[in-house]
């Protein structure tokens, strides 16, 4: 129980159903359509799309998405990939001809494309209850009506806004400046999306006017795409991967997402004994980084489409950790992970919502970095995700760009599961964290007995290229022994990610968390 003479955050208990997310409009949407006899899958969806309208400088229909989720009376957890491919005519060794060796994230080489949309009118027919028009209501009336500021969205906007080019400053700034916190934005274009969406379908946005707006503004900054990459847009079905830490299964989408990295992080966590550690102490912020740096560089190696990946099982095997972790020194930082070559982003927007009948969704849904490449189509602002960033342009390696290819990607959705039984769907969000941050927060709960609002907002730390970025909630005194350590210890400007969860309760009772992080909570009814 926290101290209530301390500022915090009490967690949200209901019977009928639950939503964390990062936007209390969007929580509010996802609780409304539970209340009208949707079901959590609706609900996610709804709340989903209208993040995109809250939170564009994070997410919008022009990114991608993955699901994890479980039906009502079961606990089996599926997964669904809602991520886009490169334009079939883009190849590696065009743009290494240009003399690049990565690729630029302004340019519309790095737009893959949006998978997002497709994924969602597939689990709105094949898992929903109300249907397309119901979902994307809430989203389509406040891009029309406008959506005032939050403060963490402005914050973001703010540090964002360089990245936008030609019509994009004009449909996200405000008089060439990023809003203030208040001001209101509206996305009357989107709207318009929505609402060909809502009555046509998936076809509305891949095929006809709207794809061509989207077309015509990555071909005159110079991509490759065309008609038939959007008309061959589509989600898969797949299966997730799991591990096991202390009593529960962490379970993750596979590949080409990079859930398999959280769950060697942890295989490795297990041959040291974080109980006996203080929570907030250098020791385990050590051992973390560590781990964090191996996991991460076997990430940078295998992790790509899983048609070109073959190292996963590999990478999952006991013996793989086991190794792993023989190379930590508890005293010692090591050197950092080879940087990949391609970009991880800040952050991301994430919804979790649990329903009366116990159906659970993970959804987690971005367009890379703040603002994604900085393009917008002309007429309706749809904004393009860099997700393309994400391949390598090293020869021969398994995440190397190529035509019609999905690139790695950071964005995981998570569940934990014990004995069998769906305990909590959760998500973290933060970019390149997401991995170590999932493996923190289940060692949180597992290893110290936090309750998930607590394991949430304890303070964190992340190693990431060379640098040991250490939030303001640890000492001076933490901070001067990791450097004594040899790290390279920094204050972040920004609060490491995002998280948010809802705990089944054996009892029936839903206990919903939200990071403080953000401007989010979790509402039930």
């Amino acid at each position: 129980m926290r101290d209530f003479q301390h500022p915090g955050r009490s967690a949200v208990f209901a019977q009928n159903g639950v939503c964390a997310t990062s936007h209390p409009l969007a929580a509010n949407a996802a609780i409304d359509v539970l209340k009208r006899g949707g079901n959590a899958m609706d609900a996610a969806i709804a709340g989903a799309v209208l993040l995109g309208i809250c939170e564009p400088q994070m997410t919008g229909i022009g990114g991608d998405c993955f699901v994890l989720f479980s039906r009502p009376g079961s606990d089996d957890i599926h997964a669904l990939n809602g991520s886009g491919r490169a334009p079939a005519a883009l190849t590696s060794g065009l743009l290494r001809d240009q003399g690049l060796t990565s690729i630029p994230l302004g340019s519309a080489h790095a737009v893959t494309i949006p998978g997002a949309i497709d994924a969602f009118c597939h689990l709105s027919e094949t898992e929903g209850k109300l249907g397309l028009d119901a979902l994307l209501a809430p989203a389509i009336h406040y891009a029309e009506t406008g959506v005032p500021v939050a403060p963490r969205v402005a914050f973001d906007w703010k540090n964002d806004a360089a990245t936008l080019q030609g019509s994009a400053r004009k449909a996200y700034l405000f008089d060439g400046q990023a809003p203030r916190v208040g001001e209101i934005f509206r996305a009357p274009g989107q709207a318009e999306v929505l609402r060909r969406i809502a009555k046509d379908g998936r076809d509305a946005f891949y095929k006809g006017e709207i794809a061509d707006d989207m077309i015509a503004a990555l071909v005159t900054a110079g991509g490759t795409h065309d008609s038939a990459d959007f008309a061959a847009a589509a989600c898969d079905r797949t299966t997730p991967v799991a591990a096991s830490y202390k009593g529960v299964d962490l379970v993750e989408h596979p590949p080409n997402g990079q859930g398999a990295t959280a769950l060697l992080m942890l295989n490795i966590l297990k041959h040291f004994d974080i109980a006996a550690m203080d929570p907030l102490g250098a020791e385990r912020a050590h051992i973390e980084a560590e781990a964090s740096k191996l996991a991460y560089d076997a990430r940078n190696r295998f992790l790509a489409d899983p048609d070109h990946m073959t190292r996963l099982d590999h990478m999952l095997a006991p013996e793989t950790a086991t190794q792993l972790a023989s190379l930590i020194d508890p005293t010692r930082a090591m050197p950092a992970a080879a940087p990949l070559s391609e970009a991880v982003h800040k952050d991301t927007i994430y919804i979790t919502v649990v329903d009366k009948d116990r159906m659970a969704v993970s959804l987690i849904y971005s367009i890379f970095h703040g603002f994604g490449s900085g393009i917008a189509s002309e007429k309706f602002g749809i904004l393009m995700q860099n997700r393309g960033a994400g391949f390598t342009l090293q020869e021969g390696h398994a995440n190397e760009l190529a035509g019609g290819k999905r690139p790695m990607h950071t964005i995981i959705p998570g569940m934990l599961r014990q004995e069998g039984r769906v305990l909590m769907p959760f998500g973290v969000m933060g970019g390149a964290y997401q991995p170590a941050g999932h493996a923190r927060f289940v060692s949180n709960l597992q290893d110290f007995g936090m309750d998930p609002q607590s394991a949430i907002d304890a303070p964190r730390c992340f190693s990431d290229a060379g640098i040991l970025k250490v939030e303001r909630g640890y000492s001076d005194t933490v901070r001067q022994t990791l450097s004594d350590m040899g790290h390279q210890v920094e204050v972040p400007e920004t609060a490491i990610g995002g998280a948010q969860s809802i705990k089944l309760h054996a009892s029936g009772i839903l206990e919903g968390a939200s990071d403080p992080r953000k401007d989010g909570c979790a509402l039930g009814y």
